[in-house]
């Protein structure tokens, strides 16, 4: 690909529209845009003393209103042009930006028009590219672009904002540059040795290991909230026939999406909806009820319950407050209990219940209790929430507590900055594995010549998730930091 020449694009979505941006990117945009654009005969700024009579002088940020014609001369649309010049732009080379009615025909032929006076077509991200090439950017910053343009809710979208401002880079850089200041050490002790360069104890040089390990796994941990936020979660609700699973699917989404009657059985299939819930996307998914099928088809769809509850990042297991704890249910919540997070709905609780709500805790805790051999952990009291899907008692409690169990760093510090890239969580991935060799060879007292290599190891992922470190920022921070001249 090249990023020499001039390229242009549809700046908005493809379609018909009120208003559609072409933008133009490259040394030549400019000239470009004067060539296609003229200044308006009805223009009250236009004077006598132009180079040109129908010349656009493009003064840099200042919007100009101007026309779009064709060869012929004739008007085809009026629209308004605004340059950036290089630096100082998206990608850090002149860009003009033109702004004309929506229609499909007029921007096609504006493209075409660019073309034609000299200008390529843009490859897909091509102008993100070149911002990140001409240094204008990094990459988690231009990953996070491509995450605010994909925000399915307001919060997504603030973390996104978060991250393009550089707070993945802000986090990072320091931790880098602690270990590029490390390898400079032992660079300088090794290779100026005769010069009364200190070689650094073995002692410090854990100790700083240690210091940059421990910050990249808690950047490393965020990624679990983080992965939730950009890609929300997936919940399903399962229970035996008749609880009352579809009545609370309808109750959570606010609408009836699913078909509820009096009949145990009724879903068979998985129905599925997204709700945003304090800026995650939820994706409920209704399952058949779970029992002891009695066709195929039934059987069939038992097994896709389990399925969608495996494939959850929470399991809302749904029981009849009016009906004693069966054994089905207790087999269910052991079941359940061992493939991670779960939450006890129990529903039906504008009718007579059975027991009280503490005896009701006390035997699903008895049960989860014994599943996980005794060791509750999250899954104590707080995971059991009485509700009653038919008048949407304790509804607005069982979305908060979804979000409690599912995203506990969330409930507690919502102005984190979290990582939500898997490309940047299994390059933190790979540089921890070289830290934890790193202090293996540092136990063995190997050379320093031999620890040098897997600490530029651990820093390769690093380099990758934010740009390269070059054998220049290496010998620059040695130089900078010992009298090695003499």
């Amino acid at each position: 690909m090249q990023t020499d020449d001039t390229i242009v694009a549809l700046a908005t979505p493809s379609g018909r529209g009120g208003i559609g941006v072409v933008r133009l990117s490259g040394q030549l945009a400019i000239e470009i845009a004067q060539k296609v654009l003229r200044r308006s005969a009805s223009n009250a700024l236009s004077t006598a003393d132009d180079h040109q009579e129908n010349h656009i002088e493009m003064t840099p940020w200042r919007v100009h209103y101007a026309e779009l014609c064709d060869e012929q001369g004739g008007v085809v649309d009026q629209v308004l042009a605004t340059s950036f010049r290089k630096p100082h732009s998206y990608t850090a080379e002149d860009v003009v930006e033109i702004s004309c009615h929506g229609s499909p025909v007029v921007l096609q032929f504006l493209v075409g028009q660019c073309l034609k006076a000299g200008a390529r077509l843009a490859e897909p991200g091509e102008f993100t590219l070149r911002a990140f090439l001409n240094g204008r950017i990094d990459l988690t910053q231009a990953e996070a672009i491509r995450d605010l343009i994909d925000a399915q809710t307001l919060y997504q979208a603030k973390v996104a904002a978060q991250q393009m401002a550089g707070a993945v880079s802000h986090r990072i850089a320091p931790l880098k540059q602690q270990l590029v200041e490390l390898i400079s050490l032992l660079e300088a002790g090794i290779d100026f040795a005769d010069d009364d360069v200190p070689v650094l104890p073995a002692e410090e040089i854990g100790s700083r290991l240690k210091s940059i390990q421990q910050g990249l796994e808690i950047l490393r941990e965020s990624y679990r909230t983080g992965k939730i936020i950009h890609q929300g979660l997936i919940l399903a609700i399962v229970g035996r026939p008749n609880v009352g699973k579809s009545s609370l699917f309808n109750s959570l989404l606010g609408q009836d999406r699913a078909i509820v009657t009096a009949a145990p059985g009724t879903t068979r299939d998985l129905v599925s909806e997204t709700i945003e819930l304090s800026g995650i996307p939820l994706r409920f998914v209704d399952t058949a009820g779970i029992r002891e099928a009695f066709d195929e088809a039934e059987s069939i769809g038992i097994l896709k319950s389990y399925e969608a509850a495996a494939d959850s990042d929470l399991a809302l297991v749904v029981l009849d407050a009016t009906e004693p704890l069966r054994n089905e249910d207790g087999d269910l919540l052991e079941q359940l209990a061992g493939l991670g997070k779960l939450l006890v709905v129990v529903n039906k609780c504008d009718l007579p219940m059975r027991c009280a709500e503490k005896q009701w805790k006390r035997e699903i805790h008895d049960v989860l209790s014994r599943a996980l051999d005794g060791q509750m952990n999250d899954l104590g009291e707080t995971a059991v929430v009485f509700v009653s899907a038919k008048n949407g008692a304790g509804i607005d409690e069982l979305r908060q507590a979804i979000l409690r169990i599912a995203l506990p760093a969330l409930s507690t510090d919502r102005e984190s900055q979290y990582l939500t890239n898997v490309r940047q969580e299994g390059l933190l991935g790979e540089s921890l594995a070289t830290f934890a060799a790193a202090h293996e060879s540092l136990l063995q007292k190997v050379p320093h010549e031999m620890l040098l290599l897997d600490l530029y190891k651990a820093l390769r992922p690093l380099d990758a998730i934010t740009g390269a470190t070059t054998v220049e920022d290496i010998l620059n921070n040695i130089f900078s930091r010992f009298c090695v001249g003499k």
